[in-house]
């Protein structure tokens, strides 16, 4: 069966505080890292209401020392938003601390409205534009030391300097991700669950046009999901309602806690607003886990998919640590990691 995997915003809600929701993640970790779970992938997001992380790397290192076996990373590092060497020495830390179980990966948006992003960058340089790229090339060149003769970086040396650089991997939504996740022979991620892109087209694209750059032997690519399980699909339906609202929220600019499901059911909903939301589950999976399987089985196959990366943001904690552990019992990873 396929691998799984965890993706983690460290949700703030209306009854959990940021600094809960980051216990809860350390909590929700050491609970997947029991089941058989692949890697545990922390987002950085600025600003928003209900994210708590806005520093993946400081959160990688909590959970990779309260864990055992599950691989810890980013899902991902804002590349734009930090300097590559800064990236590079941090990254390189946390394989030498936890040899074998980090992942570098890397994302070209800044995870934030413009104001955050200019306060975050105003005194790192004054390049304007997309420059993902050279940020990338430049921390690649970190780990070869291919800097051209002369270049005043070939005194710099990334420590510490007996330690590689973890895997990368490109996340993206678009065409444009996959085809440079290719272009460079590096790991790549599909966000299905924000994305407007068709999630088969980006990943068949990639795999069909990787190239072996020396990063990894082979194409991978990780469908990035949000899934909502309950033992019934009138109970997923249920924990689903405060995703259905929060995100009807944020769609029209109001980045705020994760609603209860009361509050969600409460909720004024004109006849526009149901319409939004029905658009919007399509990038979301709620159901049983017999249900689950139905609908995610065929996206799976479709797009070839190495590894299926789970989001589950619902407002209850131990709900959302029981959705992770049906999925670990359908997909036959528990049983697995028993063995």
């Amino acid at each position: 069966m396929i691998p799984l995997s965890v993706l983690d915003l460290s949700v703030v809600t209306t009854g959990t505080k940021p600094a809960a929701a980051l216990r809860n993640s350390i909590d929700l970790a050491r609970h997947v890292d029991a089941l058989g779970f692949t890697r545990y992938w922390l987002a950085e997001h600025h600003n928003l209401a209900s994210v708590a992380s806005p520093a993946p790397d400081v959160m990688i290192g909590q959970i990779a020392a309260v864990t055992k076996n599950i691989r810890v990373g980013s899902g991902g590092v804002m590349l734009p938003n930090h300097a590559p060497l800064v990236v590079a020495e941090r990254f390189k830390m946390l394989e030498a601390l936890f040899p074998g179980r980090i992942d570098l990966g890397l994302g070209r948006a800044p995870g934030t409205d413009g104001a955050t992003a200019h306060a975050l960058r105003s005194r790192l340089d004054r390049r304007e534009g997309d420059d993902f790229l050279e940020r990338l090339h430049e921390l690649t060149l970190w780990e070869t030391r291919n800097f051209p003769p002369n270049h005043p970086f070939n005194q710099v040396v990334a420590m510490p300097d007996d330690t590689p650089l973890p895997p990368i991997w490109l996340l993206g939504s678009s065409d444009y991700s996959a085809e440079l996740a290719a272009q460079v022979g590096m790991g790549y991620a599909f966000a299905h669950h924000f994305a407007s892109y068709d999630a088969i087209a980006a990943m068949t694209n990639y795999r069909d046009r990787f190239k072996q750059t020396g990063w990894r032997e082979a194409p991978y690519a990780i469908l990035a999901v949000a899934v909502v399980a309950a033992e019934t699909d009138a109970e997923a339906e249920r924990l689903a309602t405060s995703m259905d609202l929060n995100r009807l929220w944020r769609d029209r600019g109001q980045y705020r806690p994760l609603p209860s499901i009361e509050e969600a059911q409460a909720y004024p909903y004109t006849e526009s607003d149901r319409a939004i939301i029905a658009r919007n589950r399509t990038r979301l999976f709620v159901g049983s886990p017999a249900t689950l399987m139905q609908k995610l089985e065929p996206m799976i196959a479709a797009s070839k998919a190495d590894e299926l990366m789970v989001i589950t943001a619902v407002y209850d904690h131990e709900a959302r640590k029981k959705s992770y552990g049906l999925l670990a019992d359908v997909f036959g990873i528990r049983a697995q990691a028993a063995a």
